[in-house]
Parts: C-alpha cells; structure tokens; sequence
C-alpha cells in the first residue's frame, strides 16, 4: 500500500505493528512478524530515517502519528513529481527543436503487433498533459474499452477525455455499460454516422492510427509525433466532434423488467436510456440487446412514451424528447 512513497513490504509491517505497539524492541517485532532480525533491523533503520519511527536510548521504537509522518513523505513525493513535471516541460521543449527539420523516419514510428500496439495506445495516453481525444471504431484492435487502465490514471490527473464513436460500436456486446461509466466519470462522448479510421491523440504531441492488418497477418500502426499530418488529423477530429451527435446515458446498471413501469409524470431512468440509443442510431433489436430487454417489452416502452407525449410517431417523439429534456442524463 505504502510503496508507492518508498516503502518496502517489510518496512510497512514493521510500522503498521508500532502502531498499535509502541515502545517495541526489535526482538519483540521479529517475533511478532516471523521476520529475521536483520530483516527487522534493516526495516528499523529506513523508518527511523524517514521520520516514521522513533528510537529510545534503551533501543525501543514508536511509530511517529500517521498524519504528521506520512504526511510529510506524501508532500515530499509530490514535490518531486512537480518537478518531474517541469523537467517534463523542458525535455518536451528540447525534443520539439531537435525534431524541427528532422527526416520522416523521426516523425512517424511504425508498430506491428497486438502487443505492441497496445503499449503505444497506453503510453500514447500517459503522456497527455491536457487532452485525449479519440475516435473509437470497432472490430478492437488493442484493447477493448472497459481493459483501458490509462483512462481513469490520466482522468485523475485532470486531463480531459473526448472520444467519438462510430454508430456500429454501439451495438457491441456491452459498451453501453461501458460508456455509462465513461460519462459518470467525465469522459465527453459524441456518436458518429461513420468515422474514416481509428485514431488517438495526446495534446498536439502525439497521435496514434491503427492500420490494416499486415502481409504477415498482423495488424499495424503508426505512431505519430508533432508534424504537418498530425495537425490535419487534429482538424479532422475537432471537424467530426463538431458534427457528430452527444451522447448521453443516464442509469448505474440493469434494471428488471418487472420494475420498469413509467410514472404518471415523466420517463424512466430506463426510458431515458432507451431513447438516448435510439436516438444515437441503434435499431430497436440493437438497443433492446444493449439493455437487456425483449423487443417486445422495448416497444411497449415507446408506445408508452408516444402516449405521453402526446405523440403519434417516432420523429415526433424524438423531438419531443429532445425539446423536453427527456435525454439528459439523470444525477446518480
């Protein structure tokens, strides 16, 4: 838990036993740990170090108060990544210059494998300071979205997620599921009637585009650095942001069948869901899968919603439920 500041396994247990055990010798913690002296010993001497032990002249140890001891280590860690940051900011400065007039071969990196271009589709996401910006198209070449680690990492650290999908990644085996977190975590998504590639982009530093399968049966990509190509896929994806529609789901899970019938005042949260892939383009049989409805009971739902809207088609309940503000995604 502890080593992300440093902490070996051993020297967390050795504190995490001071805690409810002060004035301890280090023979009383061997013991108690089934460690070897030395191991103990070794563990003592870093804590002490650290600030997070005490040590007595008659050679017994107290753990210093979590909050103070390791409330320092943590400020300390995150002095460091500053700094790391700012050198970060330097390096990158140092590497555009070095770059400015260098050949093709420094500008564009080709990747072949499913391994590999997983790495790159990581680390493409880990490098972002600011803005990750994608275009989402199936079949998956690297990972599918819910095995996506970098997302939340880089969403903690404040960067700013904002994908398009093509409309047939919809009717994918559980990414409406997968998109309901997205958004419950701010990713901003928008669906697309056809996106011409799949794509990836890291600030205005990197991209990264899938390409087809290689002669070996491989599939490939290429990895981009900042370049004249890399400024006209940051146009085409702000041209299709612009044009494509916003996607929003509302719901934190399945709901049965049984307990979804609609309130005399409004939609359900299930209504809404229905409407919003309906709305994004699904067929009725796709958005039924996606919820996990029966057609049957799909329909029963919008001649519902029809009803009471006042409504007698699905144009007009469409518009209804777009002026009417019954898309928008419900608080959870």
């Amino acid at each position: 838990m502890l080593d992300v500041l440093g902490l070996e396994p051993d020297d967390e247990h050795v504190y995490r036993v001071l805690l409810g055990r002060p004035n301890s010798t280090p023979v009383h913690l061997s013991d108690l740990l089934v460690l070897s002296r030395a191991h103990v010993d070794k563990a003592l001497c870093r804590l002490v170090g650290w600030g997070l032990v005490t040590r007595s002249a008659d050679e017994r140890y107290t753990a210093a108060p979590p909050a103070m001891a390791l409330g320092a280590l943590i400020a300390q860690r995150r002095d460091g990544l500053r700094t790391a940051e700012q050198a970060l900011v330097t390096f990158a400065e140092e590497h555009r210059a070095a770059m400015t007039g260098s050949s093709i071969t420094d500008l564009i990196e080709v990747v072949t494998g499913v391994d590999a271009i997983r790495h790159r589709f990581l680390q493409v996401q880990q490098a972002a300071r600011t803005e990750v910006r994608s275009f989402i198209t199936a079949p998956f070449v690297a990972l599918p979205p819910d095995e996506n680690t970098a997302e939340p990492m880089a969403l903690d650290r404040g960067v700013l997620f904002r994908a398009v999908l093509d409309r047939e990644v919809l009717a994918e085996p559980g990414i409406v599921h997968d998109a309901i977190d997205s958004l419950r975590n701010g990713v901003q998504l928008r669906v697309a009637d056809h996106l011409p590639m799949k794509l990836v982009l890291a600030d205005a530093d990197l991209g990264l585009v899938p390409l087809a399968v290689t002669p070996a049966g491989e599939p490939g990509a290429v990895l981009l650095h900042r370049s004249g190509l890399l400024d006209a896929l940051d146009a085409l994806f702000e041209t299709v942001w612009r044009t494509a529609h916003p996607l929003q789901l509302s719901g934190t899970g399945d709901e049965p069948e049984a307990t979804v019938e609609v309130g005399p005042q409004g939609p359900t949260e299930l209504d809404r869901r229905i409407l919003a892939l309906l709305l994004a383009g699904l067929t009725d049989l796709a958005a039924a899968t996606q919820l996990g409805l029966s057609p049957r009971t799909l329909h029963r739902r919008l001649r519902h919603l029809m009803d009471l809207a006042g409504v007698r088609t699905r144009m007009q309940l469409g518009a209804h439920a777009v002026r009417h503000g019954w898309t928008q995604p419900l608080r959870t």
